[in-house]
């Protein structure tokens, strides 16, 4: 319980903090870490968040009015978000309870309402300041909801996964969800500013930071809009000596901040949205880009195969019939090579698809034709073209009246082939690009034959 009581500062809440035992000397005071030491003290002076904390921003109007709601603060690592909860307890005179879903329970939760009350009781509201709450499961999220709503808790989770997909929908409809962004360049140039003011105000250090201005462009890149990173990595090139470093030199020496991706998360849907609409978009070297971007991340190349016929088929079709299969053949061809050789393949096909004729025209037809079977699905084809292998069913009609096409002028005999009580459907509307020009002048023609064919 006293772990729970210093995690969650309590301490100085009205309560008396459990017994320590023994008096224990405290140990020595320790480095404190350069992101540490920087965490704003304000909310103005959270770097690229303006659109949640500007004065008209959803939270700069609830810190204006005097009040604050349960929030999800969705983004990704390094973007504010314990920084902006731990800011919201104390602009709003909370007490502030930090726990982490990754190690707490339901038992461990109890102890924090029921102190929660306690405090609400004497007029002192809490902030419970949830990190990774994706990670609770169902029955763990329920059991904010009673406290929640009696104003007991104000809820500030915190995840970087999808709140639509990772969260109960009962916790979303008491709690706002505000995104954050990966900070842009501007705002990590800032953090790096007041840093380098850091280093130089500190007497055991006080040393310029060893880079050129190429060098601080590559600190800032490898960072990845990551302020806690760029901050780790400000701590590490304080250690490489006083000859400034350039690009070359830094990224010989540092290890970048890892590609944020996750194969079954936000990350993974978003590059592989961003891969597909580059192809239909036309665009092979965005497609590229995406494409490289997933296998840097760890992407089964087996999965992007899959999806790049997908691409042939829904956003190529027709235009290009062959597209398909040199999207299968590039498939092939990574499966006898395997990595990293066969991925080339894959890369080829993924420009050729950028670059193919668009259609989805046989994409829209078979949508529209399924609906339509659905919707008419207890309708028998026109007799004529039933097949009629007995005399029985010869005699009932089956087969009557049908003309072999082949035997008609032009192959095209006219007759009707939609069921008798259905009126014939325009499914396939060719596109006028690529190999489904021809098409779309060859259904022309067929229109005109069938309409000459009906005509008397």
């Amino acid at each position: 319980m006293s772990d729970l009581f210093d995690r969650a500062g309590l301490a100085g809440a009205g309560y008396p903090a459990p017994d320590p035992g023994p008096a224990v000397a405290p140990p020595a005071a320790g480095p404190v870490p350069l992101a540490e030491r920087l965490r704003p003290r304000r909310l103005a002076d959270v770097a690229g968040q303006a659109h949640l904390l500007g004065a008209d921003a959803p939270l700069g109007r609830m810190l204006v009015e005097g009040r604050i709601a349960s929030l999800i603060l969705w983004g990704p690592p390094g973007s504010g978000k314990t920084t902006i909860a731990r800011l919201l307890a104390e602009e709003t005179a909370c007490q502030f309870v930090q726990l982490s879903a990754i190690f707490s329970g339901v038992a461990e939760l109890r102890k924090v309402f029921d102190t929660a009350a306690r405090l609400h009781a004497g007029g002192t509201t809490t902030l419970l300041f949830v990190d990774e709450i994706h990670r609770f499961n169902k029955a763990q999220q329920d059991a904010f909801l009673p406290h929640m709503e009696s104003g007991q808790v104000v809820l500030v989770g915190a995840t970087t996964e999808n709140p639509s997909f990772a969260l109960n929908a009962a916790l979303l409809s008491r709690a706002q969800v505000l995104r954050l962004h990966a900070l842009d360049e501007a705002a990590l140039a800032a953090i790096l500013a007041r840093a380098e003011a850091e280093i130089a105000a500190d007497p055991g250090l006080a040393a310029p930071l060893p880079l050129t201005p190429e060098g601080r462009e590559a600190l800032i890149a490898m960072a990845a809009g990551d302020a806690r990173a760029l901050l780790t990595l400000v701590d590490e090139a304080l250690h490489l000596g006083p000859e400034p470093l350039d690009r070359a030199g830094l990224e010989a020496r540092l290890v970048r901040r890892a590609a944020v991706y996750d194969r079954a998360g936000d990350a993974h849907y978003g590059l592989i949205s961003a891969l597909h609409k580059s192809v239909r978009g036309s665009d092979p070297d965005a497609a590229l880009y995406w494409f490289c971007r997933m296998l840097e991340g760890g992407e089964d190349p087996h999965y992007l195969a899959r999806r790049i016929c997908r691409m042939a088929v829904e956003d190529i079709g027709l235009a290009d019939p062959a597209a398909t299969a040199r999207c299968v053949t590039a498939w092939e061809v990574y499966e006898r090579l395997g990595s990293p050789e066969g991925e080339l393949a894959l890369a080829g096909a993924v420009v050729d698809l950028a670059l193919a004729p668009k259609s989805n025209a046989v994409y829209v037809a078979y949508k529209e034709a399924r609906a339509a079977a659905k919707e008419t699905g207890g309708l028998t084809p026109p007799a004529h073209i039933l097949n009629a292998p007995t005399a029985l069913m010869r005699a009932e009609g089956f087969g009557a009246g049908y003309e072999y096409d082949h035997d008609a002028p032009d192959a095209v005999s006219g007759q009707a082939y939609f069921p008798e009580e259905m009126a014939p459907v325009r499914f396939y509307r060719p596109v006028d690009r690529g190999h489904e020009s021809a098409l779309r002048a060859r259904l022309a023609w067929l229109a005109e034959r069938r309409a000459g064919k009906a005509a008397p």
